[in-house]
């Protein structure tokens, strides 16, 4: 017998600033607070297709890439996103989306400096 999933349910991430965060989130996908956790200084964020568990840090300083490398969203309105970014500051990476062989993606960093990859294909094709 295997496991059977249907899905990512959560993603849980240390962030130097809740407030910021929640903000950049709620700018970018709409991601409400759906519940907060103020003896952990942390909120679970996100909508019926996916969630954030985030929790400020004390002394936490922006990430760099060891690790892990980054957090993937299938974008139903890819074509949307690079106006999205701009009208947010956003800076999109690598000038802009990647070609990949069955999709393209563009990547952006949280405030943070956790790298978010916006997929065009679910799955990249693969499945």
């Amino acid at each position: 017998m295997k496991l059977k999933i249907s899905g990512i349910d959560h993603v849980n991430l240390e962030v130097i600033d809740l407030e910021v965060t929640c903000k950049f989130w709620n700018n970018l996908f709409g991601f409400e607070i759906l519940e907060e956790i103020p003896e952990k200084n942390g909120k679970i964020i996100g909508n019926k297709n996916a969630l954030l568990a985030l929790y400020e840090t004390s002394g936490m300083r922006k990430y760099k890439q060891v690790g892990f490398s980054h957090i993937s969203f299938h974008i139903v309105n890819f074509e949307e996103i690079e106006q999205k970014c701009n009208e947010l500051g956003i800076e999109i990476k690598f000038n802009g989306p990647v070609q990949w062989p069955n999709s393209r993606s563009i990547y952006i960093d949280d405030p943070n400096g956790y790298e978010i990859e916006l997929v065009e294909v679910w799955g990249g094709g693969l499945v």
